[in-house]
């Protein structure tokens, strides 16, 4: 099967970076609330409402970033502004849609919206100077996943774990110091500003540091709140260690979305760890 080519328009949204917004359904598996049809509902209209949140931030960057993005070996092909497939006047005219639509779905489902809020002005911030301070630059993308996973909470009305919310981050600083890994060595500087304040070795240790954290937050998690999920941390170990070879081997990793979508070994395992999760706390329940 070949290649699904999408209109410029809808490669300007990014839908396949919107798998990230599945951060937003985490309290609902969690908390045992996935067999409450109303806590669905309310978790997947927070999600669909974080995609519209990020694609209007994808919008903004690529307009911010347009003219560097025509000097990057890739994005000059592939982001729909730098190839001049979409112009400035539209993008501007889409993204006012997108923020159009946001706040008219925040009027039906209105829990989540502090946070998706705050998720555009820090990235906001981020589009304009935050992505050009080393280090910085990680947490606040990092800092957007547990923002997902906070506005998933608030959407069902449930606490979260401390613990969730730390390996959350951990997990999202592991993907980002390997983003900015790979496309340090893929690209070089050139990729983006930041970059010439880098080194592969640093941020390859940021990366083991924070996979590290990950794997003994989630652990902690599981001995102090959900016991009986002891048998999913295998699959956490083996989930990090085949991300990690299609980065060293494959190239992987400058695109972790691509990673996720095009690896069959990780997609399964992610598969298995949320069948067990699900089995395990619905049991206990």
């Amino acid at each position: 099967m070949g290649a699904v080519h999408l209109p410029p328009w809808v490669q300007l949204l990014r839908p396949r970076q919107w798998v990230k917004n599945a951060f937003v359904l985490a309290p609902l598996l969690f908390a045992g609330r996935f067999l409450d049809p109303g806590a669905v509902a309310s978790a997947v209209g927070a999600a669909l409402l974080f995609c519209l949140a990020a694609s209007a931030v994808y919008v903004a960057n690529d307009l911010r970033d347009r003219e560097r993005d025509r000097g990057h070996p890739t994005k000059a092909r592939t982001r729909p502004l730098a190839a001049g497939t979409v112009t400035p006047r539209q993008a501007v005219g889409l993204l006012i849609l997108l923020l159009a639509a946001l706040a008219a779905g925040g009027v039906l489902l209105p829990e989540p919206m502090p946070v998706i809020a705050a998720y555009l002005a820090l990235n906001l911030l981020y589009t304009f100077h935050l992505k050009e301070q080393p280090v910085v630059d990680i947490f606040v993308v990092a800092i957007g996943f547990v923002l997902r996973v906070y506005a998933g909470a608030l959407a069902i009305a449930v606490p979260v774990s401390g613990w969730m919310f730390v390996t959350t981050l951990c997990l999202a600083l592991y993907l980002a110091a390997v983003k900015r890994r790979q496309e340090l060595l893929h690209a070089g500087s050139g990729a983006r500003a930041v970059l010439e304040r880098y080194t592969p070795a640093l941020v390859e240790r940021y990366a083991e540091m924070s996979a590290t954290g990950a794997l003994l937050f989630y652990s902690l998690y599981v001995v102090t709140a959900q016991p009986a999920l002891v048998i999913t941390i295998p699959l956490v170990l083996f989930g990090l260690f085949r991300y990690w070879y299609v980065v060293e081997v494959e190239g992987g990793g400058e695109a972790p979305t691509d990673v996720l979508l095009s690896d069959r070994p990780l997609q399964l395992a992610v598969a298995v760890w949320v069948a067990a999760c699900a089995w395990v706390i619905q049991k206990g329940g």
